[in-house]
């Protein structure tokens, strides 16, 4: 009982130390409006007693096969401040283009500065939100989300994996809601690019078939080419007639020689 209040007396005094800049994160360009922001101030405490319980657990096996554990044990109120220094410094949020997860934790000895760290996923590379919780994490209700991306399946160890989300639920449906929206738009764009490109091809096949009516009243005023075939063809015309008077004057001519 009385190492626990040790350990805790020495946690709040480094974080009494080192914590003045707790939650805040450089932040670089802006991203756009912030759609959704998961919280992890709700799940700090059992996430610390979560990551607690692990490195005791580990220490104690140590101790056991070499004796390192014993060092980890005495590490234990440093890695605690650590852990709440990690957990309250993350940020994770929703904007228009990307999932963006923001993190700055001290090194392993903090006296050596801190380790930043942002990730930002596009959207349109989200195949899913995975919410994952283990035995262990399940003893804590604490919940890790993994978010998986489109394309050749890689392995887990690829994907962003983000533990101590408050409420994992909400975020992946924020997520998922997003892109079926993103979706949406994509697929009205689409439609409204079909329609356009259709709507010339319309006009032009009616403007065809407008074409021959004009084209034939234009061919009611004949051309001069047209002109001397007409006249061909009527002297054409009139010689046919002239031979057929002929031939019908040479019968009538062999019938009166007949009689």
């Amino acid at each position: 009982m009385e190492s626990k209040e040790g350990v805790d007396r020495l946690e709040r005094g480094l974080l009494l130390d080192g914590g003045s800049d707790d939650g805040h994160i450089e932040d670089g360009e802006d991203e756009g409006p912030t759609l959704y922001t998961a919280s992890f101030f709700e799940a700090e405490e059992n996430f610390v007693k979560y990551q607690t319980v692990r490195w005791a657990l580990c220490s104690l096996l140590l101790v056991l096969a070499w004796g390192i554990g014993l060092f980890m044990l005495i590490y234990l109120p440093v890695r605690r401040y650590i852990l709440r220094r990690d957990i309250r410094s993350r940020k994770l949020y929703v904007t228009p283009s990307a999932i963006v997860y923001k993190v700055r934790r001290p090194v392993p000895f903090p006296c050596f500065g801190v380790l930043k760290r942002e990730k930002h996923i596009l959207l349109p590379s989200v195949a899913d939100v995975v919410i994952e919780q283990g035995y262990l994490q399940s003893l804590f209700g604490v919940y890790s989300v993994r978010i998986e991306n489109v394309g050749v399946r890689r392995p887990p160890s690829d994907d962003v994996q983000i533990q101590g989300v408050a409420n994992p639920h909400a975020f992946r449906e924020a997520v998922l809601m997003h892109l079926s929206n993103m979706q949406g738009e994509v697929f009205c764009r689409q439609v409204s690019t079909v329609e356009d490109v259709s709507t010339p091809r319309i006009g032009h096949s009616a403007v065809a078939s407008m074409s021959p009516s004009i084209s034939l009243r234009h061919d009611s005023l004949p051309h001069p080419g047209e002109v001397a075939i007409l006249q061909k063809l009527e002297e054409v015309g009139s010689s046919v007639k002239r031979v057929q008077t002929l031939i019908q004057e040479q019968n009538l001519q062999t019938q009166e020689l007949a009689d």
